[in-house]
């Protein structure tokens, strides 16, 4: 599956997006096997409560199952004005 990064995110893992090969059944589960791949995945995803989540570009939430998802996109809250 793709998943993208957005903001800050993408900032701290250092790419846009990737393709990911991942057993995961939920978003929770996607995360923990990114956080554990090294450090700077860790620091992306230190804080789940400061990220939002979307499913093949619907908001979605991070008990969310995966499967039949395409892409995953990891972005901050945003604030409208």
């Amino acid at each position: 599956m793709d998943v993208l990064y957005f903001a800050w995110v993408r900032e701290r893992i250092g790419l846009p997006k990737e393709k990911v090969e991942t057993a995961a059944a939920t978003v929770n589960d996607l995360v923990a096997e990114l956080a554990a791949r090294e450090p700077r995945y860790a620091a992306a995803f230190a804080d789940t409560a400061a990220l939002r989540v979307a499913l093949d570009q619907e908001l979605s939430d991070f008990d969310a199952p995966l499967a039949g998802v395409r892409e995953v996109a990891f972005f901050p809250p945003m604030t409208g004005g």
